[in-house]
């Protein structure tokens, strides 16, 4: 059973929390101690029901405002596949929160209120779903009861939003008219909205191929650990473990350790516990090479004829998550999946405006929510590819080094 990561994003109120906790409700994902709290916890609502969205929104804060403050992490399975839902916040203030939540997901779900339509903070989500290359977007356009059920609302939303589509490339993009409150088009089809053809969301989520979004082409691999037992019985071994991150590695290919640039050949691959033929993403295995190379953690094994750029110098788009500013000439620690190199911020380029893609002069530091364009100098060279053509090996975070912090989620161009 395979399993899909998803993000839900919109304005404040378009009900993000409620679809999550309608989507497990109806599903019949909540435990039975789960929903007599939650029936406690909503006791004196004037109507009786039963408020879904304290299923995602725990804080003290986020319970007694009635918003979403960080990222919650919801899990539940059907039949079909396993979920891992990630509902972000909405309030521009919690931009670092999101990027967090969406930077691992294969689809994300844009709410729009269809009181309000496509609104600022529905291009700034679709605009930070485009800049992480996020391959499916939903379009749930929510509260669909407040209008009637109304066609012509719906289709005047979708009109709107696919100019919003057009603007930034976004590859695939599917609409659903669904009331999260009353679980119109959730997990059953609604009733009242015959006119919409399309499947509920649920079915949609079930069907949609994710297969596809894995890169089987470029193969990377990453070291996370020399493994040397240096013992009686194997003296001799030498193996070389992480996770294939994109591609396939068979025995006998012909490969290149990075950055040291030196060539060799696969001689053995072990996944789990046992001798194999190929590995391909996203399987853990132990590579064994031909000759002895002074790798380590961090370094890289790519098939010869496709290697990523190796470079001393990155450009990047940041998007600054520190509550100290970012200033030209900080350093930091970059940390590359398993490689961790010293980095210096050499040049800030300019700000990006997320709601519009307008690019700005640095007239001051940097502050939280930010993204800005920028060049950093390495201490170490670093093997990498771009993220719009790699996105598992085109990513990385700034570390602040005297605090351990996260400072940036880096997207290296």
């Amino acid at each position: 059973m395979d399993l899909l990561r998803f993000i839900t994003a919109g304005s404040v109120d378009d009900g993000k929390s409620t679809l999550i906790g309608r989507l497990l409700y109806d599903s019949k994902n909540i435990l039975i101690d789960q929903l007599e709290a939650l029936e406690r916890s909503t006791k004196n609502r004037d109507d009786g029901s039963v408020d879904l969205a304290l299923l995602t929104d725990g804080l003290r804060a986020e319970r007694e405002q009635g918003i979403t403050i960080d990222v919650a992490y919801r899990y539940f399975t059907t039949p079909k596949r396993k979920f891992i839902i990630a509902d972000a916040p909405g309030h521009v203030q919690y931009t670092r929160n999101m990027i967090t939540g969406a930077s691992n997901a294969s689809l994300i779900i844009i709410l729009i209120d269809a009181r309000h339509g496509v609104v600022e903070q529905t291009r700034r989500h679709s605009i930070i779903g485009s800049l992480l290359r996020i391959p499916h977007v939903v379009v749930a356009i929510n509260k669909m009861d407040l209008v009637d059920y109304s066609k012509d609302v719906y289709e005047k939303i979708v009109a709107d939003y696919e100019l919003v589509a057009k603007q930034l490339e976004l590859p695939e993009v599917t609409y659903v008219p669904i009331s999260a409150l009353r679980g119109d088009n959730i997990v059953d089809k609604s009733t009242v909205m015959t006119w919409y053809e399309g499947n509920c969301l649920l079915e949609f989520l079930e069907e949609v191929k994710v297969e596809s979004d894995i890169n089987l082409e470029n193969s990377r691999f990453q070291v996370q650990y020399v493994i040397r037992p240096q013992t009686e019985d194997l003296h001799d071994y030498r193996g070389y473990a992480g996770k294939v991150m994109s591609g396939i590695y068979r025995k006998g290919d012909q490969v290149t350790i990075l950055p040291q640039h030196k060539e060799t050949t696969i001689t053995k691959i072990e996944t789990a516990g046992k001798e194999v033929d190929e590995v391909f993403c996203p399987q853990p295995a132990v590579i064994h090479l031909e000759h002895d190379i002074d790798i380590s953690r961090g370094d890289s094994i790519v098939k010869t004829e496709d290697q990523p750029v190796v470079a001393n110098e990155v450009d990047a788009l940041l998007c600054w998550m520190d509550e100290k500013p970012l200033l030209q000439g900080n350093k930091y620690l970059l940390l590359h999946n398993s490689r961790v190199v010293r980095a210096i911020v050499k040049q800030i380029e300019y700000k990006l405006d997320v709601n519009s893609l307008e690019h700005f002069p640095v007239e001051e530091d940097v502050k939280l929510n930010e993204v800005v364009k920028a060049k950093i100098k390495l201490a170490a060279p670093l093997a990498y590819d771009a993220y719009k053509k790699l996105a598992c090996n085109g990513s990385a975070v700034l570390i602040d080094e005297t605090s351990n912090t996260t400072a940036a989620a880096v997207l290296l161009q």
